[in-house]
């Protein structure tokens, strides 16, 4: 199938560019162009395309703030983010966006990003997927990806949080909270204000001098607060009984 895809930008040359880009791809069959986000939401409202190719920082309705909008309709586009700022990966992700492209976008970057629009654009395919199964990490100009099933806990770090496995310790910019909405529900328990807690990485519970709690996993102990000591307990006791406590997967 070729795809009908829509791009928005407010800058025209860098619209211009995209769309020039955009028409190259064989992937591609029409492209509309759109200078803002309401027009582009009007025309999303008025026909329907398989992609948004979308700019970040533009005036009035941001590219983040209509991605969320756009995550509400019965059948969503595929939204890529093409952007000059690198530090809105992971909420551009936690909306659904399949890919994040940097400006100036590079033609096997923007080739891979369409590769993965045309799996999601197939009917077979057009079910939400779980874009906080892993993490963009940036380090050293460099991206790399952490996967939810192998941090062990999370540890709150001001804006940031620290993502603790058994390989190491990775920094991504996103509060505690926001990550717990995001992981509740697979697995993730909140013990602690500072903390988020991998409920089968608990190798087992101790107390510390003081008589407080501390889940043990392979990276490390973990503090339980009072007020969620019974939650945890009750959750480990479930996790055992089906068999998901201890080591996974190495």
């Amino acid at each position: 199938m070729t795809l009908r895809v829509l791009a928005v930008d407010d800058l025209p040359p860098a619209l211009d560019e995209l769309c020039t880009l955009l028409r190259e791809a064989p992937e591609v069959g029409e492209v509309v162009g759109a200078g803002d986000a309401l027009k582009a939401l009007k025309l999303l409202q008025a026909d329907r395309f398989d992609a948004v190719f979308l700019d970040i920082s533009m005036p009035g309705l941001d590219g983040l703030e209509l991605a969320s909008l756009l995550a509400k309709l019965s059948e969503p586009p595929v939204i890529v983010f093409v952007t000059a700022h690198d530090g809105h990966a992971v909420t551009a992700y936690g909306i659904g966006a399949v890919d994040y492209l940097l400006k100036p976008v590079r033609a096997e970057r923007l080739s891979a990003a369409l590769a993965k629009v045309s799996r999601m654009a197939t009917p077979a395919s057009r079910s939400t997927p779980d874009a906080m199964a892993a993490l963009p990490v940036e380090s050293g100009g460099r991206t790399r990806y952490v996967r939810r099933d192998d941090v062990l806990f999370v540890e709150a770090h001001g804006d940031y949080v620290r993502l603790h496995t058994r390989g190491g310790v990775h920094l991504v910019r996103m509060p505690i909270s926001r990550l717990e909405e995001y992981w509740e529900g697979t697995g993730f328990s909140r013990v602690h204000r500072g903390f988020l807690l991998a409920v089968g990485a608990v190798l087992e519970l101790r107390s510390d001098s003081a008589g407080g709690l501390l889940a043990h996993t392979e990276a490390g102990d973990v503090p339980v607060s009072r007020r969620h000591a019974r939650d945890l307990r009750d959750r480990l006791l479930e996790a055992a009984q089906r068999g998901q406590l201890g080591p996974g997967p190495r």
